[in-house]
């Protein structure tokens, strides 16, 4: 990619902040502390190329973005998109990924064809979706970790194992080799409507990047990121992320009574009339037993005891 490479790949970050952490890939592959130990010289090169995007770059595509209106822009960007479908479907070869590759092939006939040379991206709408892949993911899907961290003048930032597939990629690229290369006029006049239409995409970026605490550790970390991810599209491997789940014995300490399944809620909203005897005969004091030899007399509740009688003429001899 070109010099709107650092910024691009921060924008590819949503919700990046311009104090990102600057950890990156280290050699092994895993997301540690930055492997970076050419920084001394990277360090100047990022800040001479920043000061060239200042002075030429970026006036040029402020200037582009300006003139030229946005409906046309787009048509440029799919056209552009469209010219890297040949070498993106030899890389998913390569990565053993025959489907993928298909995809790429048919992308690039259907919209250099209904798509008027790739201006319109119809295969899009037929359920065939954009994807990238270059010889850098080809080499990190078979085990090539990503070496230094490098800055290349004006180009961007790289890696050893992504600065070498950017070479294969230059001289294998079916389209450039079509058109006859870079020194072609057609070559030409792409590499230049690519280095305008990337840093069109990326200003947003390169104002965060601006604001950044540290740009070239910014730039750094978004750079390696992406290509980390990049590369685990191609081996089909998920991100690892951090666990931020809390543990199990301080969850049940704060956290609410598991909720009560529904069949039980709804047997305990039906009234218990048997409960109400054995609450009453739990606070209530217990019936004195009968005296020893002494017959247990039952309660006769079917007639009341008689009064006596107001006539005398009645009364018992």
């Amino acid at each position: 990619m070109l010099l709107a490479a650092p910024a691009s790949a921060l924008a590819q970050q949503p919700g990046t902040s311009n104090t990102v952490s600057p950890a990156i890939v280290h050699p092994q592959g895993d997301l540690e502390t930055p492997y970076d130990p050419w920084r001394v010289v990277n360090r100047p090169i990022f800040t001479f190329s920043m000061h060239v995007d200042r002075g030429i770059i970026a006036p040029v595509a402020h200037g582009y973005r300006r003139v030229v209106p946005a409906v046309i822009r787009n048509r440029i960007s799919s056209a552009l998109d469209n010219l890297g479908e040949p070498g993106t479907a030899i890389n998913d070869l390569a990565q053993g990924h025959p489907n993928r590759a298909g995809v790429a092939t048919a992308r690039f006939v259907i919209n250099s064809t209904v798509g008027l040379l790739g201006m319109f991206d119809v295969a899009t709408r037929m359920k065939l979706p954009y994807h990238e892949a270059d010889f850098g993911q080809t080499l990190g899907r078979y085990g090539a970790q990503p070496g230094p961290y490098l800055y290349i003048p004006i180009v961007g930032p790289s890696n050893f194992r992504d600065g070498l597939g950017r070479i294969v990629d230059l001289f294998t690229d079916p389209t450039s080799l079509f058109t006859g290369g870079i020194t072609s006029t057609v070559g030409a006049t792409r590499f230049a409507a690519t280095t305008v239409d990337v840093r069109v995409g990326a200003d947003s970026a390169f104002r965060a990047l601006e604001d950044a605490t540290d740009p070239y550790a910014t730039a750094r970390s978004a750079y390696s990121q992406r290509r980390a991810a990049f590369v685990q599209q191609a081996t089909g491997k998920a991100e690892v992320l951090p666990d931020f789940e809390p543990a199990p014995v301080a969850a049940s300490a704060t956290s609410s009574p598991a909720p009560v399944p529904a069949a039980t809620r709804e047997a305990d909203a039906l009234p218990d009339f048997d409960a109400a005897p054995a609450a009453a005969s739990a606070t209530s004091s217990p019936a004195p037993a009968p005296a020893a030899g002494e017959a247990e007399v039952p309660p006769d509740f079917d007639t009341e005891p008689a009064t006596p009688s107001s006539n005398p003429s009645l009364a018992p001899n």
